[in-house]
């Protein structure tokens, strides 16, 4: 987008932060974004209500979250140039636009009785926000954060794992309290698009970049670019999908990725299966705790691995996530029905290195290819979540009703499935081994080097 188009106030000009500007300030302001989409995660809370109030399948009421997930990585990816440009003042007001509007639209739709106006509100509108908002602070924030990148990503991609912690028991609340049917679904809606839309906006306000010489405090480039894999040079968006690192990166996450939402897909009905045919079987409140505990794995796991990956390394954490997620795997296939700690053990381990995948991967591809384009690049890499989404909980679903279908019960419904993702993190261990420096023809020439302007310069004046 040409800047003339872009308002005075949301330009990145306008943001640059003043002398003694504290850095500390942009993760709440990344937070204030990421805690509101993070609301997606809890889409199944309206699928009752909308499936009683508008006659629905369990199908049909999962459409406006499958296209919130298409469109959030095609968003990502084909928005992230743009995200680059404009900058993150800019990226978060169109994100909280557009996720505020998609529920304001479902709102209308819900109070309307006309379901594809909630599907292309919240799924296609929404959707939208959701792939601009993740990938809003990614550069920003490894920018103001070089000597702590793992950290500073992980801080902010927590919210969108906790985001559900707040908007589940907030929107159950207002659903109790509306009157029952699609007027009291479009009133919730209402309130929660315009509470966002200010919350969000918070963010907005406060976001800054660092100028072109900013420094930490004792932070020299030098120190940073002696770790393996990271490298002083730039690579561009266009360029980094040239290079086999890319690629690896990308079946990296989805791999994890798959691992992780098989999981948290079908969490509730999981316990609640392996331990049917025991002494002491799984209740609905039980399994709604479960899903809890699920989501705090996954919102701590973000902030704790990748802020362990800036001393261990994105390489070295990644073992860890792969690898030991085939153990756990491992373990709940042979054992998990045996004991209900061993159980929620695993699987709280396996949806933490889920949470700590997306948290850590902006830090690796910055590793990889500098800070030039790295939201973009990120933004395209997001499309292995789309993947991920779709095969994730295809396989555990396929799989169990296929079973079911044969007659099998219990943790039997789920051994296949378990082998299918302890293969698929095999192939993500392999690829994530087989990841080295990128070759220096892929760098951008007037950006290589140890140059310290350009390590933060903005992405449009250092292509000048």
């Amino acid at each position: 987008m040409p800047p003339l188009l872009v308002p005075g106030v949301l330009q990145r000009s306008h943001c640059v932060a003043p002398p003694g500007w504290s850095r500390w300030l942009v993760p709440p302001a990344a937070l204030s974004v990421h805690l509101a989409i993070g609301q997606a995660y809890a889409w199944s809370v309206f699928k009752p209500p909308l499936e009683e109030s508008l006659n629905l399948s369990g199908t049909a009421s999962a459409l406006p979250f499958q296209l919130a997930m298409v469109m959030l990585g095609l968003s990502a990816a084909f928005g992230g140039k743009l995200v680059e440009r404009n900058g993150p003042r800019w990226a978060m007001a169109v994100s909280a636009l557009c996720f505020s509007s998609g529920f304001l639209v479902s709102a209308l739709g819900a109070g309307t009785g006309q379901y594809w106006l909630v599907v292309v509100g919240y799924g296609f509108v929404g959707g939208i926000g959701l792939g601009i908002g993740y990938i809003s602070p990614v550069s920003t924030l490894l920018k103001w954060f070089p000597d702590r990148p793992g950290m500073a990503t992980g801080i902010a991609i927590m919210g969108f794992g906790g985001g559900a912690l707040i908007a589940s028991p907030w929107s159950a609340q207002m659903l109790s309290a509306f009157e029952p049917g699609s007027a009291g679904i479009a009133r919730t809606f209402l309130v929660m698009g315009l509470v966002y839309a200010v919350f969000m906006t918070l963010g907005v306000l406060l976001v800054r970049v660092p100028a072109d010489d900013w420094r930490p405090p004792g932070w020299a480039p030098s120190a940073a670019v002696a770790k393996p894999l990271v490298t002083t040079g730039h690579v561009s968006a266009d360029n980094a999908l040239r290079t086999p690192q890319f690629w690896l990166l990308w079946v990296v996450l989805c791999t994890n990725v798959t691992a992780g939402i098989g999981i948290l897909e079908k969490a509730a009905p999981m316990i609640t299966d392996f331990f049917s045919g025991t002494s002491a079987p799984v209740g609905v409140t039980a399994a709604a705790g479960f899903v809890g505990l699920l989501s705090l794995a996954n919102m701590l796991g973000r902030f704790t691995w990748s802020s362990t990956s800036d001393l261990v390394g994105r390489k070295n954490i990644y073992r860890l996530y792969l690898g030991v997620g085939m153990l756990m795997y491992l373990a709940i296939a042979l054992l998990g029905d045996s004991s209900k700690a061993l159980f929620i053990i695993c699987t709280a381990v396996i949806v933490s290195f889920y949470g700590g995948g997306f948290a850590t991967v902006p830090a690796y591809l910055k590793d990889l290819f500098g800070t030039f384009q790295v939201g973009a690049i990120h933004g395209r890499l997001l499309t292995a979540w789309s993947t991920a989404g779709i095969l994730g909980p295809l396989i555990v679903n396929a799989v169990a009703d296929a079973g079911e279908s044969a007659g099998r019960t219990g943790p039997g419904l789920y051994t296949f499935s378990f082998s299918l993702m302890i293969g698929l993190l095999v192939v993500g261990f392999l690829a994530n081994e087989l990841v080295r420096p990128v070759h220096e023809r892929y760098h951008e020439p007037t950006l290589s080097g140890a140059d310290s302007r350009l390590q933060t310069a903005r992405p449009e004046e250092a292509a000048q």
